[in-house]
């Protein structure tokens, strides 16, 4: 039988995170600068950069409702000058939300 001397400390926040690549018209129309802002509204830590083949590219991480909301809901609309053709998703390790959410440069 357990005693609570053997009760697990408290448990992590879950954290998850995702690198995407965002296509379509998604340079030249503030998207980084909106991309950060969204995530940090979400309380999500990563970063945000441009690609020289003309997508966005970012690493997204923090509450998995969050990080969810932000790929499927969020990026696919980006802000209004933009027109996202795609959203393309693969799995990535979390960072820690002290990280914040940085804009970094091409690459």
């Amino acid at each position: 039988m357990a005693t609570s001397a053997d009760a697990p400390a408290e448990p992590e926040l879950a954290r998850k995170a995702v690198h995407v690549v965002v296509k379509g018209r998604v340079q030249g129309v503030g998207f980084r600068d909106w991309t950060a802002s969204t995530a940090e509204s979400l309380g999500l830590a990563g970063w945000v950069r441009n690609r020289r083949d003309g997508t966005v590219e970012a690493l997204l991480s923090g509450d998995p409702a969050k990080v969810d909301e932000m790929v499927s809901r969020r990026l696919p609309v980006g802000p209004s000058a933009s027109a996202v053709t795609a959203v393309v998703p693969s799995p990535a390790e979390p960072v820690h939300p002290s990280t914040g959410f940085e804009i970094k440069f091409t690459v």
